[in-house]
């Protein structure tokens, strides 16, 4: 069968890898997109006109205009968890599958927000910004995690990490999530009101969909303390970027740290990233070799289950695929 790798050459390098690319040529005719702009609806169709398989990164989106386009298309396989760009209905009603990879970037995303916490706490980034410049930084006093209390919003696999971790350290440990109780009794599960009143870190992690569209906004932001600093290592989209920003420059809380923002790919806007109490990384919380090769590597499984006729470990919409091949 034939496969598109939709990425373009610096995700593919990036989000993709040799070692998974061997994979999916042992499996497949392969194809590859060489353009440097992500495949927009109608050079995705034009692209993928004779293949059976889309293996797709998170800026190739699948609009629903595709499918009956596509009459040869079996699935779109997207090397993500994210899969909020794909018209998962419209590929049901034409019969193909859709699947998302699972979360490898655990560990990487919850590293970050500790180094973030650090950096918050200490000035490392705006001590070394000053020495870079010539400027004397300032001494401020710091804040260690020890004895600090930690907020988590969403206690999923990243949460739970991150929670053993705080806990390590010495850290109290709140989390808000309608949906998980914690087990662990050093674990404080509080409602998202009384966590943000409390906790001198508050780390936002939860789930993006319409019912967490800008959780994080006015309201919530008045409910922190003025030492507090937020946290966004989940979407931006749970975060209202005008509101976040009013609390900043007023000093309402003490700074954010953010991987996310509404910025094209996910990324923090330039107009929040540049405020001089926040720190800013471009998208990199799952950037790590262990991460990027664990979802890559996982699409080549599914390609290769997907050949055989057999429904992948991923898969969203089994139950509408009727492109299926006979195994």
């Amino acid at each position: 069968m034939k496969v598109l790798l939709a990425h373009t050459p610096q995700m593919r390098r990036d989000y993709y890898g040799e070692r998974s690319l061997t994979g999916l040529r042992a499996v497949a005719d392969v194809s590859l997109h060489e353009g440097d702009d992500a495949l927009d609806a109608a050079a995705l169709v034009a692209a993928a006109a004779d293949v059976d398989i889309i293996v797709a990164d998170r800026m190739t989106p699948g609009p629903g205009e595709i499918f009956p386009r596509l009459p040869k298309l079996r699935a779109f396989v997207r090397c993500a968890v994210d899969i909020r760009n794909i018209d998962v209905a419209a590929a049901s009603t034409a019969g193909v599958l859709v699947t998302q990879a699972s979360a490898g970037f655990v560990q990487s995303v919850a590293e970050l927000a500790l180094g973030f916490m650090v950096d918050l706490s200490r000035g490392v980034s705006r001590a070394t910004a000053d020495y870079r410049a010539g400027r004397a930084p300032e001494v401020v006093m710091g804040r260690q995690l020890a004895g600090s209390t930690i907020g988590i919003i969403g206690y999923g696999s990243i949460g739970r990490y991150l929670a053993g971790i705080a806990k390590v350290l010495g850290m109290n440990v709140l989390v808000a999530d309608p949906f998980v109780m914690p087990d662990d009794a050093a674990i404080e599960h509080v409602p998202l009101d009384d966590l943000l009143a409390r906790a001198d870190y508050v780390v936002c992690l939860a789930i993006a969909n319409a019912a967490t569209e800008n959780l994080i906004g006015q309201a919530a932001l008045a409910r922190m303390q003025t030492h507090a600093f937020f946290i966004n290592l989940s979407r931006g989209n749970l975060v209202d970027d005008v509101a976040l920003a009013a609390a900043l420059r007023e000093g309402r809380i003490a700074g954010a740290a953010i991987d996310v923002g509404r910025a094209p790919d996910q990324m923090p806007t330039p107009e929040l990233a540049k405020l001089h109490n926040v720190i800013a990384t471009p998208h990199i919380g799952g950037l790590t070799p262990q991460a990027i090769e664990h979802q890559s590597s996982e699409t080549v499984r599914q390609v290769a289950k997907i050949i055989a006729g057999e429904i992948p470990v991923g898969a969203v919409n089994a139950e509408h695929w009727t492109r299926r091949p006979k195994p």
